[in-house]
């Protein structure tokens, strides 16, 4: 029993699972940030275009 004791608290494998776990998290934080800034500025460049096609005139001949 004492040596699965010992055994157990060696176990190194929960620390890295513990590590994969934040750096994940911080990926996916990253991320969204990115996304919530490039994306307001994307969706006022995309308007923007749509009104200029909008208010272009086309020639049909």
């Amino acid at each position: 029993m004492f040596s699965n004791l010992v055994r157990f608290t060696k176990d190194e494998d929960g620390a890295v699972t513990v590590d994969w776990v934040v750096l994940t998290g911080a990926i996916v934080g990253l991320g969204l940030a990115v996304i919530g800034t490039v994306g307001s500025g994307a969706l006022d460049y995309s308007s923007g275009i749509g009104a200029h096609l909008t208010a272009a005139a086309v020639t049909t001949y």
